[in-house]
């Protein structure tokens, strides 16, 4: 395989003309480059010089192999600068993969602080269920996520750079006329025998909602799923069951449902972002994460 230093010295004798003039430009001595033109040509089995008292001319080969180390060398050029300039965070992309309730709220506000300080890096977003998420970021399809998950529950691994953001209770929606809404304290087994309303069974949210009414001594009894927040508020409004709603779903509340906390203590969620580490973090990454840890921050002030 060519050496690309050596291409480098071969073309700069080409351009100097003499061997003399190639050394002083590179800063190397004259027997230095006589010594690199001479594994280059050991290398390609051909002369790539001509020798002459004033200096030196390139043979066909030689003319053929600086016209293609020209093409090579503006690539490497190329690569070189693009890669300072996602260093630089002047380009290159990333990433972003939210959960819904909080691509609703914490994360516009962050895309629009990343985007107004470092326009020209490419800024996608989508979104999904921590669930849907997780391989994505593993399979190195995502760079920066922002996810959900409940004490000892975690869906990520230590090869994972995480960032605790927000604690996110989940608060008791009722019918407004329902015999709970105007009591001052509810427990999860005040709601026994209440029909539930759910997002769908297998997500983390329904799982841990169930967990925790067996924890509470019962099985919920579940008549309707739903992974719309607005949707499972107007299944509650309409009397078909009670749910557990985030409060970061609950930025929209209709008005003919009561809203109240759970005593002694509420199930709680933890948002989280998280980003690969090591070699796979891209430096817009951690930018990112500092902007929605402020941005986490700003809410809970």
């Amino acid at each position: 395989m060519l050496n690309v230093a050596r291409l480098k010295v071969l073309k700069e004798v080409a351009y100097r003309g003499s061997i003399s003039a190639a050394a002083e430009a590179m800063s190397y001595t004259q027997s230095a480059i006589s010594q690199q033109i001479a594994t280059l040509e050991a290398e390609t089995g051909m002369a790539l010089l001509e020798r002459h008292p004033r200096g030196v001319s390139l043979t066909a080969a030689g003319q053929m192999l600086v016209g293609h180390a020209e093409g090579i060398l503006a690539g490497l050029d190329a690569a070189e600068a693009a890669l300072s300039e996602i260093a630089g965070l002047r380009g290159g992309r990333l990433r972003v993969a939210s959960f819904p309730t909080a691509g609703a709220t914490l994360m516009p506000h962050a895309i629009a602080t990343f985007r107004s300080s470092y326009p020209d890096v490419e800024l996608t977003l989508t979104e999904g269920e921590p669930e849907q998420i997780v391989p994505r970021l593993r399979a190195g399809e995502i760079d920066v996520a922002l996810l959900f998950e409940f004490p000892g529950e975690s869906l990520l691994t230590d090869d994972v750079t995480k960032v605790e953001l927000i604690e996110d209770p989940m608060h008791l929606a009722l019918p407004r006329e329902h015999r709970l809404a105007a009591s001052e304290v509810i427990r999860l087994e005040d709601l026994a025998e209440e029909d539930w309303v759910q997002t769908s069974r297998t997500s983390l949210c329904a799982l841990h909602v169930v967990r925790s009414c067996h924890a509470a001594g019962f099985e919920p009894h579940v008549t309707f799923e739903s992974d719309d927040y607005q949707t499972i508020q107007g299944l509650v409004a309409a009397g078909v069951g009670v749910a557990l709603i985030p409060e970061l779903a609950l930025s929209v509340v209709r008005q003919d449902i009561a809203i109240r906390p759970l005593s002694p203590s509420a199930p709680i969620r933890q948002v989280i972002a998280a980003a690969p580490a090591g070699a796979r973090l891209v430096p817009a990454a951690p930018v990112m994460l500092g902007i929605l840890e402020q941005t986490a921050a700003g809410r809970t002030a």
